[in-house]
Parts: structure tokens; C-alpha cells; sequence
């Protein structure tokens, strides 16, 4: 369990988000969640196979995708099953420029691949939604001016 101050941290480090499990429907947390990120000026990288753009941003099919790309990120947030995380973490292990952060939404949480990104140098936060810890935090602050560009 991260620290107030632990998690303040991250969310002052990163500006580039690949949300993995995205969804383009308003009223879906996995949409909702990213659009608040985004309007408090944090750049989403939109993954889903199944959608061509997400929040006005290109969708991308997978992490690996990204890499061939050359798109870098400072964060995955992850809208993924438990149960999928592990194949997740293979992908995010395998990119030439790793992100500074795994997130796992409200309800994620895999023991075994936390111990692996942590492993890699990688900061893991499970089971906790990054717009409530942002919310609570940081308040009505917007991120830094440098956010998104």
C-alpha cells in the first residue's frame, strides 16, 4: 500500500498515460477515468484492439504496438481482469523505454506480476483508481503547464 506522499509522487512524475482496456462509451469508468485524467491535463494513449480513437486520440492495439511506434509513456493505467495483468506485464517488460509506473485500477490486483515490474525497477500501484487518489489530492489543481506536450 502506497503513502499519500508515495502516491502524490507518482502523480506529480507522470504526464503520459497508455490506458490498456480504454473504453469510448461516456458512462464506463474505463472511459470516464482517463477523460478526467486527461482534462487535468495528462496525455492519454489510448490501447484497445477493438477502437480506432478514444477521448480524440488515436487507439493503439496493443503496448507492443506502441513501442513499434515509438510512442513512450510514464504510466500504464490498466482497465484489464486480474487474471489478464500477467500477459500485460510480459508486453510492458518487453518495451525498449519502460514506464516509471504500473497502475491497476479499483479492483485489479496480481501479487505475482507486481514483484516482477518491482523487480524491474518499475513503481506498481494495484487495486486503487487513479482519479479518486488524484481527486483527493491534488484537488482542482490542473498538472503542470508541461502536461501533454
Amino acid at each position: 500500500m502506497q503513502s499519500d506522499a508515495e502516491l502524490l509522487d507518482i502523480l506529480s512524475q507522470i504526464r503520459t498515460l497508455a490506458v490498456v482496456g480504454i473504453k469510448d462509451r461516456d458512462g464506463e469508468d474505463a472511459c470516464r477515468i482517463p477523460r478526467y485524467m486527461q482534462e487535468h491535463g495528462y496525455k492519454i494513449i489510448p490501447v484497445n484492439p477493438k477502437l480506432e480513437n478514444a477521448l480524440g486520440e488515436p487507439a493503439h492495439a496493443s503496448l507492443s504496438e506502441l513501442c513499434d511506434r515509438g510512442v513512450e509513456v510514464d504510466a500504464v493505467n490498466l482497465f484489464r481482469a486480474s487474471s489478464r495483468v500477467a500477459a500485460h506485464v510480459d508486453e510492458i517488460l518487453a518495451m525498449s523505454r519502460r514506464p516509471k509506473v504500473v497502475w491497476m485500477q479499483l479492483g485489479i490486483h496480481d501479487g505475482p506480476s507486481a514483484a516482477r515490474l518491482r523487480a524491474a525497477g518499475i513503481k506498481v500501484v494495484q487495486d486503487r483508481c487513479i482519479m479518486v487518489d488524484h481527486r483527493r489530492l491534488l484537488g482542482a489543481q490542473t498538472h503542470s503547464s508541461s502536461a501533454g506536450q
